[in-house]
């Protein structure tokens, strides 16, 4: 489902060459669900950018489903990624003036659907992740758990088979924490396949893959039973 053959990106600070990733090969299967861990600065945050179209290496390959990314044409990759892809990250880049509703509307408005299914797609999605009641709610009027919530529900708006979740918990409080990579696990029973960077072990630890990054590289890969 997802690949990474020989993958190295670097980035230039201070007139200094950083290696974010150095040589790196990976194997995910459909259906894995994968935690990224590591120190701050291991390249945890680029490989998940490289899987989902967003930064190209400097040397290798990047796949998915069967397609090497960053031979496609910068539009045929947009459209691969809006169609198979998607991302949740830490800060929820909601749009304020928006709704929740709304703000799910937004890949379903992008990918051409009517208003009308995009309304109930939308409002579908919002319910099933307890918030039925904040339909018409911005996010200045949502507590902080409330509006990871609209962002993973507008994540889920297009169905996408692959979820990249960028530390998903980090500024949740324990219990939101668990209630969001709850939300994934169950994503993930349902057969999509998912890939979250993490600090919080505890995350980490409700995935059935870990793969600790050190420097660049992958250092240890562990297939536990979740």
């Amino acid at each position: 489902m997802l690949k990474l053959t020989s993958v190295t990106k670097s980035y230039s600070h201070n007139s200094r060459r950083v290696l974010a990733l150095n040589d790196v090969s990976l194997d995910i299967a459909k259906g894995e669900f994968v935690s990224l861990v590591g120190p701050s600065g291991s390249g945890k945050s680029t490989l998940l950018l490289l899987l989902g179209g967003m930064l190209a290496p400097a040397a290798g390959q990047v796949w998915v489903d069967g397609q090497s990314l960053y031979e496609l044409s910068s539009e045929a990759r947009a459209a691969l990624r809006r169609k198979k892809i998607g991302f949740v990250f830490q800060t929820f880049n909601l749009v304020p003036y928006l709704t929740a509703v709304e703000n799910v509307q937004i890949p379903l408005y992008l990918a051409g659907h009517n208003s009308q299914d995009q309304q109930k797609r939308a409002k579908s999605l919002l319910e099933r992740l307890g918030l039925g009641d904040r339909l018409e709610h911005k996010p200045s009027e949502l507590s902080v758990g409330q509006q990871q919530r609209v962002a993973l529900a507008r994540m889920m708006a297009n169905d996408p088979a692959v979820i990249l979740a960028d530390e998903p918990t980090g500024n949740l409080d324990p219990e939101t924490g668990a209630q969001v990579v709850g939300f994934l696990d169950e994503l993930n029973r349902e057969g999509r396949t998912v890939v979250m960077v993490t600090h919080d072990p505890r995350a980490a630890q409700r995935s059935r893959r870990r793969l600790k990054l050190v420097e660049g590289r992958i250092h240890s890969d562990d297939s536990g039973n979740g």
